[in-house]
């Protein structure tokens, strides 16, 4: 049997090796594994995330803004305190949810979410401090500018190296050209300290030209999938094209992965890009 959270629809969901006690069970055979799916939970709000706590409890994201708590079998009725306001229009709210490695000891925890500021939205990160069911100590480490409008393409995942570095997907909000501009976020792969500063063997740590020093990778549309490899340490980003233009990219320090220049995609309506079969 596999063991692994999903979230989806209005359901929180796990597949698990055995079954919780008075939960529907669904038993599939595929050609390589037999699944039981049980239904934990339901009447969630657009789940986008799902967090393990060590003692066994879960977090999860509802994009429209409530951090729930999934506590010995049961999803508690009220979300958590302290969550930022978030912008949960279009694709964007509250998203992507990682733990620190100490989490066990210094309770820290980064969100992901949309944030609203002059001149519109965008993805920001905030690290805070889980205490009893409530987030104190806020802090902003990360923030796309300029904050701009439309409802699309916020990226958000995050996640931490094994160096302790956290990696985070940025969307270009839309906008395909931010995509290829290094003095903005927008359209990047982050590379931050956990506090928010720069490591100072980022690719572009220390240039002079205006290059944001956070940019690991760029050349991105939506990156909204990423993992590490649990032997490598290399780290895959799934990302959201045009029609026919999504792609699986294992992430190499300064490249450019070609958005809006090259894509396998087809463009639509406002989008000028290029076709083509190779990254810059």
């Amino acid at each position: 049997m596999k063991e692994f959270a999903l979230v989806a629809g209005l359901a929180a969901l796990i597949l698990m090796p055995h079954s919780a006690q008075g939960a529907e069970v669904l038993e599939y055979e595929s050609e390589r594994h037999a699944y039981r799916v049980v239904t934990l939970a339901e009447g969630l709000v657009h789940p986008w995330s799902v967090a393990f706590l060590p003692d066994g409890d879960l977090l999860l994201s509802e994009r429209s803004g409530r951090l729930r708590l999934f506590r010995e079998g049961v999803l508690l009725p009220d979300p958590l305190q302290g969550v930022p306001a978030v912008a949960s229009k279009g694709q964007g709210g509250l998203l992507d949810i990682a733990l620190d490695p100490a989490f066990a000891t210094n309770g820290l925890l980064y969100l992901s979410y949309a944030g609203e500021g002059r001149g519109g939205m965008g993805t920001e990160v905030l690290r805070a401090r889980l205490v009893d069911q409530s987030l104190i100590d806020h802090q902003v480490i990360l923030a796309v500018d300029p904050k701009s409008s439309g409802g699309r393409h916020y990226g958000s995942r995050l996640v931490f190296g094994r160096e302790g570095n956290l990696f985070v997907t940025l969307g270009e909000r839309g906008d395909p050209d931010r995509a290829q501009d290094l003095g903005d976020l927008a359209g990047s792969v982050a590379r931050i300290r956990p506090d928010g500063s720069v490591p100072p063997d980022n690719p572009f740590a220390g240039d002079s030209n205006g290059i944001r020093p956070e940019i690991f990778t760029y050349g991105h549309r939506n990156p909204q999938g990423l993992a590490r490899h649990p032997e490598t340490g290399d780290l895959w980003a799934v990302e959201h094209g045009p029609k026919g233009g999504d792609e699986l990219n294992v992430l190499g320090a300064g490249r450019n992965y070609g958005w809006p220049v090259i894509t396998h995609g087809r463009s639509y309506a406002g989008f000028k890009i290029g076709i083509g079969t190779a990254k810059a």
